[in-house]
């Protein structure tokens, strides 16, 4: 069976504005059948009206506020959120069990729910930053954390690429959204880049999982390549800076998505 992963595109940018040209410019060229992360940033300076916009403009939203609180104050959240109609929250697996318990209860009488993904671990976080707050490695600690969110019911996990395939085999029940994601240009041998972009999406895979990044100031530590992802059976893979910082977003976007596509067996 192919593994083909779902494309949730970050909107990290500056100002509504900008986020909202490029979506318009995604549907306009019929590239709204994906999924759009909209995070805290996002969701604080634009609102509710702005998801609006995007659900009218055929895209499903993935509100990526990591809801981390007392369970009480979580279910609380999480049901003014489901007035919001959207596809996919994430909430934080360290909240603990009985919070994800509750959670996935509290969903099983909802009409078409949203998926819920607990995070495991941010990929912003290096191992040893990881081992000095929960003295821990982080394979063992997301392995862990996946292991109490799949016995809770929630749908699955944020983690990063390098956990994503050992959690699916322990716990085949759950989902995996990987982000950090990088494209290079050895993703898309069979694509001609213009120079601008190769700049951008650089042949740069090291040891068949990292990749060097498309800027050096990139805030993520744990990051792959697309083929590598697809490796790793991630369901979901979020893209950010390569697609909204490329020259040509709706080129690149089309070519990832062309990748993702299954491919025919021969």
């Amino acid at each position: 069976m192919n593994n083909t992963p779902n494309l949730c595109i970050a909107l990290d940018l500056p100002t509504r504005d900008e986020n909202l040209t490029l979506c318009k410019d995604l549907a306009k060229n019929n590239l709204n059948d994906i999924y759009l992360k909209v995070g805290l940033r996002s969701f604080i300076r634009d609102g509710s009206a702005f998801l609006e916009e995007l659900q009218k403009l055929g895209f499903k939203i993935f509100l990526d506020l990591k809801l981390y609180d007392i369970p009480n104050t979580m279910l609380d959240a999480l049901s003014e959120i489901l007035k919001l109609k959207v596809d996919i929250i994430t909430i934080h697996s360290s909240s603990g069990r009985r919070a994800l318990s509750e959670i996935a209860n509290f969903l099983k009488k909802v009409t078409n729910p949203p998926l819920i993904f607990a995070v495991t671990a941010l990929t912003s976080f290096s191992d040893e930053e990881w081992r000095e707050i929960y003295n821990q490695k982080i394979n063992l600690s997301a392995l862990n954390f996946a292991k109490i969110t799949s016995e809770c019911g929630i749908n699955g996990v944020v983690c990063s690429v390098f956990e994503s395939k050992v959690i699916k085999e322990n716990f085949n029940n759950i989902l995996t959204l990987t982000p950090g994601i990088r494209p290079c240009e050895s993703d898309f041998i069979d694509s001609n880049l213009d120079s601008t972009n190769k700049g951008i999406l650089k042949d740069s895979l090291q040891d068949s999982s990292q990749i060097d990044l498309y800027d050096a100031k990139d805030d993520q530590k744990r990051i792959s390549s697309l083929d590598f992802a697809m490796k790793q059976k991630a369901d979901f893979i979020v893209v950010g800076r390569p697609i909204y910082k490329s020259t040509n977003p709706i080129s690149i976007t089309k070519k990832i998505l062309n990748k993702l596509e299954p491919k025919e067996a021969k």
